[in-house]
C-alpha cells in the first residue's frame, strides 16, 4: 500500500509540473512570448460570457480588483480583452474577450479537453467514476486548505 501511495504522490508531482509545461508550450507555440500563462488563465476565467464585471472576475480568481486591473490593462493593450462601462452605472466596468482573446480561450479549452480524454481513454464507466471520485477528493482537500488560508 505504501508503495502505491508513494507512486501516486510521485506521479501527481510529475503530472502537475508536466501539465503546466505542456500547457505553456502549447500557448507559446501558437503565440510566442506575446502572452503569459497567468494571462491565459485570466482569459479562461473571463470565458465566452458576453460581459463579466471586474469584481466578479477578481472574486473568481481570488485576487483583488486592483491586481486584476493591472492584468486586464495588459490584456487590453495586447488586444485580447475589451473594457466596457455600463450605461446604468458608469463606474461599473465589464470586460469581454476580443476575437483574438476567444482564439486563446478556445486553444486553452482544447488542451484541457484533450487532457481529459487522454486520462479516461480505455476506461469503462465504473473506472471513470473512480477517477472522478478521486479527483473530487483531491479538489476537496486542496479547496479546504485554500479556504483555511494554508495557501499563503
Amino acid at each position: 500500500m505504501n508503495n502505491v501511495l508513494g507512486s501516486i504522490s510521485t506521479n501527481l508531482i510529475k503530472l502537475f509540473d508536466n501539465i503546466m509545461e505542456v500547457e505553456a508550450y502549447t500557448i507559446k507555440n501558437e503565440y510566442g512570448n506575446k502572452i503569459s500563462m497567468t494571462e491565459v488563465h485570466t482569459i479562461a476565467a473571463i470565458g465566452m460570457a458576453e460581459l463579466k464585471s471586474m469584481s466578479e472576475l477578481a472574486a473568481q480568481l481570488n485576487i483583488t480588483v486592483g491586481t486584476l486591473t493591472v492584468g486586464i490593462n495588459n490584456l487590453v493593450k495586447k488586444g485580447f480583452v475589451e473594457r466596457y462601462k455600463t450605461e446604468r452605472d458608469r463606474r461599473v466596468v465589464k470586460i469581454a474577450l476580443t476575437k483574438e482573446g476567444k482564439k486563446i480561450y478556445a486553444l486553452h479549452e482544447k488542451f484541457h479537453k484533450d487532457m481529459v480524454f487522454a486520462l479516461v481513454k480505455g476506461l469503462n464507466e465504473n473506472e471513470m467514476d473512480v477517477v472522478a471520485k478521486a479527483l473530487d477528493n483531491l479538489e476537496s482537500f486542496v479547496g479546504k486548505r485554500f479556504e483555511n488560508g494554508e495557501n499563503k
